[in-house]
């Protein structure tokens, strides 16, 4: 696997150091229920489908499926093969929910069969799987409260070994309409004789119209592209224009076949920086840092082009592209920088850190062409920290100071894995990764769809807090973007032992966790009090509390199906679904 290139930088202002703790609310939680008049299409995992992967590609798949586009509009398919929908806008009226598709295929056929799966490809197209290998790409019109059409099929074929559909986008190029399909699949493997004979498998397939009239034209599959790895994705999704690919799990996925070929063997770009001589040095100090650029020669004082803010810094040469360029690791005091000419050969900059202490890993985000610099002083100064690590004796006395490290006394979670986990972004064309983010010490929580046209957001566990972050594939300085903040969840979710589902609102104004049977928690932001309170170990007010709640819900059926809107939280049973009121 390729070193990791990239960091995802954390936006201080969305997060909250003064949070104390969740407070719980008695408050009761309106909850509705739908009764199904058929079950839902729940698979079974098969003897033969015994690995962790299978378990968590399957075994734990989300039957509920919510439309992006339309707020409050969920669906599922049941044993029928009916893909039902239930659109909900008054809570104290709710219909039964409606069909819009019927399954043609009998998927009980397939020996190793699936659960059916569905994704929202844009606001009037859908694609489905029956879960024994059939694709069906669904023109579903306008969807919605006032929808009662039924969805057409214009496209259907059999895609070989049953799979699942994890995401999929629509987009129209040179007048031709292409739909990206991300399909998942868990296939035996002869070649893995040392973990459990099987692989996963990841297949972004193309499927494209001809040129001829909208109601004339014909579907067919135009590109098929296979990636393997050791690991279900936590993550996986493709650009709104098809233009790549983001893929974060446990172990590195790479590109292995296209339309039935291996990938032709061109040199390999790798992602590290080509091996030459740096073009600048840095060291620092808890107080400031020093950065020197190398200058083609002849370079006068006119020439240096020099732009620095608290947040950003610009080093160039009149005629030439920016020597360096980017956003800081942190933030600077412009008015206490300098730079000088030295030698007529490096520009020597000094940066006057704005907050003292804490060290810089990089000087700028995500620009690997630098070279870090240790002083002899600093070097000593590690050594001497760390030296009782590396003391041979396994904590002959642990009572000293800093009692040296006893590899016996690790637990099974203070183990990093072989392969540290990494969120990727591949290219369309080269099928070569391009960003790479080392996820080692950031859990996987959930995905949310925020905005429609954009990606799914991921949230990840950062120290104990819970951060979403936004992909951009438009810009590759700033891929992922923090976007929202739920303070301390990533420390509450790590106690839910029988947690099987997580979820948030599109607007980020709550989360909640779901458990296997019965039990739901709720999370919300912190929202200003009626009254005044006082934190009597602070001294001071308290202005907002953060609200958690607990319903439990009234069956003893395992939970299928978990899914948030903005103002509705809806859980799926076998036999139910039930609808809790969260915001009004």
């Amino acid at each position: 696997m390729a070193a990791s290139n990239y960091s995802l930088k954390v936006n201080r202002d969305l997060l909250d150091p003064n949070f104390e703790s969740y407070r719980l609310s008695l408050d009761p939680l309106p909850t509705y229920t739908v009764e199904l008049d058929a079950a839902v299409a729940e698979v079974k995992l098969k003897d033969s489908q015994y690995t962790l992967e299978h378990m968590r590609a399957f075994a734990m798949y989300n039957h509920l499926h919510t439309d992006p586009w339309y707020e409050d509009s969920v669906y599922f398919v049941d044993s029928r093969g009916r893909l039902l929908n239930l659109t909900v806008t008054l809570d104290t009226a709710l219909g039964k929910p409606r069909e819009v598709f019927h399954l043609t295929s009998d998927p009980g056929l397939c020996a190793e069969q699936l659960c059916a799966s569905l994704s929202f490809t844009s606001a009037t197209w859908a694609a489905l799987s029956d879960g024994a290998g059939m694709l069906y790409l669904l023109r579903t019109g306008r969807r919605g409260e006032a929808a009662l059409n039924k969805w057409e099929s214009l496209y259907t074929e059999s895609l070989g070994e049953p799979f699942t559909i994890l995401h999929s986008v629509s987009h129209v190029q040179a007048g031709l309409h292409s739909i990206e399909l991300l399909l998942l699949r868990v296939l035996p493997d002869p070649d893995d004789t040392k973990g459990g004979g099987f692989c996963t498998c990841l297949e972004w397939v193309t499927v494209a119209s001809d040129a001829g009239q909208e109601e004339q034209r014909k579907y067919g599959v135009k590109k098929r592209r296979v990636m393997k790895g050791r690991s279900v994705p936590h993550y996986a999704a493709v650009e709104p224009q098809g233009q790549g690919l983001m893929v974060a799990a446990e172990k590195p996925f790479s590109f292995t076949e296209v339309d039935g070929t291996r990938p032709s063997q061109r040199p390999d770009t790798k992602i590290e920086e080509v091996q030459c001589k740096p073009i600048y040095f840095w060291q620092q100090t808890e107080e400031d840092v020093t950065v020197c650029v190398r200058l083609p020669e002849g370079t006068t004082k006119d020439d240096i082009r020099f732009r620095l803010t608290a947040e950003r810094l610009s080093v160039g040469v009149q005629g030439y592209c920016p020597l360096l360029e980017g956003q800081l690791h942190a933030a600077v005091d412009p008015q206490a920088s300098t730079w000088i000419i030295k030698d007529d050969k490096s520009l020597e900059v000094s940066l006057q850190k704005r907050s003292e202490g804490p060290m810089w890993v990089e000087l700028v985000v995500g620009d690997r062409r630098g070279e870090y610099v240790v002083s002899e002083e600093q070097a000593a100064l590690l050594h001497q920290r760390l030296s009782h690590l590396t003391a041979e004796d396994l904590n002959t006395n642990p009572d000293k100071e800093h009692p040296p490290c006893n590899s016996q006394e690790l637990e099974d979670c203070d183990v990093f894995p072989e392969d540290s986990s990494s969120l990727m972004r591949f290219d369309g064309v080269t099928l070569k990764p391009t960003h790479i983010v080392n996820l080692s010490s950031h859990q996987y929580l959930f995905t949310v769809e925020a905005n429609p046209p954009e990606m799914p957001c991921l949230c990840l566990r950062h120290d104990v807090d819970a951060l979403l972050w936004q992909p951009r594939p438009d810009q590759p300085n700033a891929m992922w973007e923090h976007v929202a903040t739920f303070s301390a969840l990533g420390y509450v979710q790590a106690s839910k032992r029988e947690k099987k589902f997580s979820a948030c609102a599109p607007n980020f104004s709550y989360a909640a966790l779901g458990e296997c049977l019965r039990r739901v928690f709720l999370y919300r932001q912190p929202s200003p009090v009626d009254t005044v309170l006082f934190n009597r170990k602070l001294g001071r007010q308290v202005g907002q509390v953060a609200k958690q709640q607990v319903a439990s819900l009234d069956t003893s059926e395992p939970v299928l199906g978990f899914q948030a809107s903005n103002e509705r939280l809806y859980v799926l049973t076998s036999s139910n679904l039930f609808i809790l009121k969260i915001n009004n």
